[in-house]
C-alpha cells in the first residue's frame, strides 16, 4: 500500500509539470486582489508621509515664532506693553531739554530654567558686585516664571553679562528718564520711579493731566509725544542754584532757597531749594535734598511781612504816607514786650518805619486795623491759604487757631504765621504790579492770559506807595547790600528768630530778602532765604548781610539774560527815580 501511494503522488507531480493549466476565472481574481492591495499600501504610505510633513511644519513654524517673538514673561511691576511707553520731553522756555527718554535694557531671570542659583549669583557679581545675594537667591529659587534682577543696565553691563552665557537670564528693552541738567532744576522738573511714572515735580503733574490714566488702560505707546514747555529759563535757573550753593557753603547754613518771578504774568523763571538732589539718582540726595523748601516748606518770614502790614495800613485808608508813629517806648502786652531791634527812640514817619524795620510802628498799624481786618487782608493776598499752581508739592500755611490781639501784633512783623517762601514772593508781586494777585505758574503764560486770571486785591495807589517804599529801603535802608548798578533794586529784609526747644533763639535766624527790579517799573520779583547762617564768630548773621547779597548776585548775573536793560544817569550812576 505504501508503494502504491508513492506511485500516485509521483503521477500527480508529473501531471502538473507537464504544463496543466488552472481554470481561467480563478487566475483573474488573484491578480486583481494583488493590485488593490498594492494601491492601498501606497495610499497609506502617502498619508503617513503627509502627516509627518504637517507635523514637522507645525513644529518648525512654532520654533520660528518663538525665535522672533519677545518672551511671554510679564513684569511683576507693570505690564510688558508699558515698558517702552514714552513720556513727553520737558523743555525750558527756550527749548532746552530738561528731561527726555532714553532706551535701555533690564535684566530678568526665568527661575524654572535656572539649574544652580549659586553659580548664577557668583557670575553676576563679577559684573554687578553690589547685588544683594540673598535677595537674588530667593528670586532664582522661586517657582515663578519671571523675576526682575536689575532694572536699567548700562550698555557695558549688558555686554559683560551676555558674555557670561548664563542660561535662564535675559534682557528686556525699556525706556529710562534722563535729566541732562542733573540737579539744576530738580525740584521743579521732579523725577520718575523705576517704571517711568512721575513721582514729584512737573513729572508728576504731567501724569495727573491724563498720562497716568492712559497708561493704566494700556493706551500709551513708544511713539514720541508732544514736548511740555515750562516757563523756566535754564540759564537763570543755573545762576540761582549756584548762588544758593555758594551761600550755604559760605555761611555754613542748613539750607537756602530762591525764586525769580515775573511780576506781571506770574511765570516762574527760576526756583531752587538747597540742598537738592540729582533726579537721575534721587536716592543719593537723601531726605534733606528731597524737600522743596520754596513751595513745600513753611517758615516765619520775619520782617518781610512788614511789607504786607504797611500795605494793609495804607490800603485800609486809616493811614497815609505822611503819618508818623510814636516809637519811643516798647509795647507791653500779655506778658510780652515788643521793642525795636534798631530803636531810634523817637517818632517815626511811615517811610522810616519801613526803613528802620520798626516792630513798634508796625504793631500800632495792625492794632488800628484790627484783628479781623488784618486776617482778611492777609487772606486776600493768599498768605493764609494753600497756593494754587501746577507743582504738586505745595504746603498749607499755618496760623493761630484763634487770633488774639497779641497774635495780630506779632504777625504784623513776621512771627506767628508760617508761609511758604514762594507764596511770599507771589504776594510781594501784588505790592509792586499795581495790586493784582496772579497765581504762579511753571508753564508759559502771556500778559493777556495773566490778565484773565488776575484779581485786583489792593488799590493801585497802595501799590504805587509800596513801590516807593521798596525803592527807598533799597537805597537808604537794609536793602542797600542788594543794589546792582543800573538796575534799581528795591526790597525788604527779614531776620526771623528761629524757635529752638519751644523758644525764640536770637542766635539762630531764618533770613530772607524780598526784592523787585527795576523798581521804577517792576518786571521781576526775586526772593531769597538762608536758613540758620553762621558767621566767623559762630553767631547769627542778619538778612542784610546774607540774603540781600544773594539777590544782588542773582540780579547782576541774570538781568541781561532776562532782557532787562540798565538805566544810568549822566554821571554814570544808577538813576534815582521819584514816585
Amino acid at each position: 500500500m505504501a508503494f502504491l501511494s508513492r506511485v500516485m503522488v509521483l503521477k500527480s507531480r508529473a501531471h502538473f509539470s507537464a504544463g496543466a493549466k488552472r481554470p481561467a476565472f480563478g487566475g483573474a481574481s488573484f491578480e486583481g486582489s494583488r493590485k488593490r492591495k498594492s494601491a492601498q499600501a501606497r495610499n497609506r504610505v502617502g498619508i503617513i508621509i503627509a502627516c509627518f510633513l504637517g507635523f514637522y511644519c507645525v513644529i518648525g513654524g512654532r520654533l520660528v515664532f518663538y525665535a522672533i517673538k519677545e518672551p511671554e514673561a510679564t513684569s511683576s511691576i507693570m505690564p510688558a506693553d508699558r515698558l517702552m511707553a514714552s513720556r513727553p520731553d520737558i523743555l525750558d522756555r527756550n527749548g532746552e531739554v530738561l528731561a527726555t527718554d532714553i532706551r535701555t535694557v533690564s535684566l530678568f531671570a526665568e527661575p524654572h530654567k535656572i539649574v544652580d542659583p549659586d553659580e548664577v549669583i557668583e557670575k553676576l557679581r563679577t559684573v554687578l558686585p553690589d547685588i544683594d545675594a540673598k535677595q537674588i537667591y530667593h528670586k532664582l529659587s522661586s517657582k515663578s516664571r519671571f523675576q526682575w534682577l536689575r532694572r536699567q543696565l548700562t550698555p557695558k553691563q549688558q555686554s559683560e553679562i551676555l558674555a557670561l552665557g548664563i542660561p535662564g537670564i535675559g534682557f528686556r528693552p525699556e525706556k529710562r528718564r534722563f535729566y541732562p541738567g542733573g540737579a539744576t532744576a530738580a525740584h521743579i522738573v521732579g523725577y520718575v520711579n523705576i517704571d517711568n511714572r512721575g513721582v514729584a515735580g512737573m513729572e508728576r503733574y504731567i501724569d495727573s493731566q491724563g498720562l497716568a490714566d492712559l497708561a493704566a488702560v494700556g493706551m500709551t505707546s513708544d511713539q514720541p509725544l508732544e514736548p511740555v514747555k515750562l516757563s523756566i529759563d535754564v540759564r537763570v535757573q543755573a545762576i540761582l542754584r549756584e548762588v544758593l550753593m555758594s551761600a550755604i557753603q559760605k555761611f555754613r547754613a542748613k539750607g537756602a532757597g530762591g525764586v525769580v518771578l515775573d511780576a506781571n504774568t506770574g511765570e516762574i523763571l527760576a526756583m531752587a531749594s538747597a540742598p537738592d538732589f540729582d533726579p537721575n539718582d534721587p536716592a543719593a540726595g537723601g531726605e534733606e535734598g528731597w524737600l522743596n523748601r520754596m513751595s513745600n516748606g513753611t517758615f516765619e518770614m520775619g520782617s518781610t511781612f512788614k511789607s504786607f502790614s504797611l500795605a494793609m495800613a495804607l490800603d485800609s485808608g486809616k493811614f497815609s504816607m505822611n503819618d508818623s508813629f510814636d516809637a519811643r517806648y516798647p509795647i507791653r502786652i500779655g506778658g510780652f514786650t515788643i521793642k525795636d531791634f534798631h530803636g531810634k527812640g523817637r517818632f517815626l514817619t511811615m517811610p522810616e518805619v519801613f526803613q528802620y524795620s520798626s516792630n513798634i510802628g508796625t504793631a500800632k498799624m495792625a492794632d488800628a486795623v484790627g484783628i479781623e481786618g488784618h486776617k482778611e487782608f492777609l487772606t486776600r493776598l493768599g498768605l493764609l491759604s494753600r497756593m494754587q499752581t501746577e507743582l504738586p508739592e505745595v504746603a498749607t500755611p499755618s496760623q493761630p487757631k484763634a487770633w488774639k490781639k497779641i497774635n495780630s501784633i506779632t504777625i504784623s512783623f513776621g512771627h506767628g504765621v508760617s508761609t511758604t517762601p514762594l507764596q511770599t514772593a507771589v504776594a510781594g508781586a501784588v505790592l509792586v504790579n499795581g495790586g493784582r494777585l496772579i497765581q504762579p505758574t511753571f508753564l508759559p503764560r502771556s500778559v493777556e492770559q495773566a490778565n484773565e486770571v488776575a484779581s485786583t486785591v489792593i488799590k493801585k495807589t497802595t501799590s504805587d506807595n509800596m513801590r516807593w517804599l521798596f525803592g527807598w529801603n533799597g537805597t537808604q535802608g537794609s536793602g542797600k547790600n542788594a543794589l546792582v548798578e543800573g538796575f534799581d533794586v528795591g526790597g525788604k529784609t527779614g531776620t526771623a528768630d528761629k524757635v529752638i526747644n519751644g523758644r525764640y533763639n536770637h542766635d539762630h535766624n531764618f533770613n530772607a530778602f524780598l526784592a523787585a527790579f527795576p523798581i521804577y517799573k517792576p518786571q521781576y520779583v526775586v526772593l531769597t532765604f538762608i536758613d540758620d547762617p553762621r558767621s566767623e564768630t559762630d553767631r547769627a548773621v542778619l538778612a542784610g548781610n546774607s540774603a540781600a547779597p544773594m539777590v544782588k548776585e542773582i540780579i547782576s548775573r541774570s538781568a541781561a539774560v532776562l532782557g532787562v536793560k540798565p538805566r544810568f544817569g549822566e554821571n554814570g550812576s544808577a538813576m534815582l527815580v521819584s514816585y
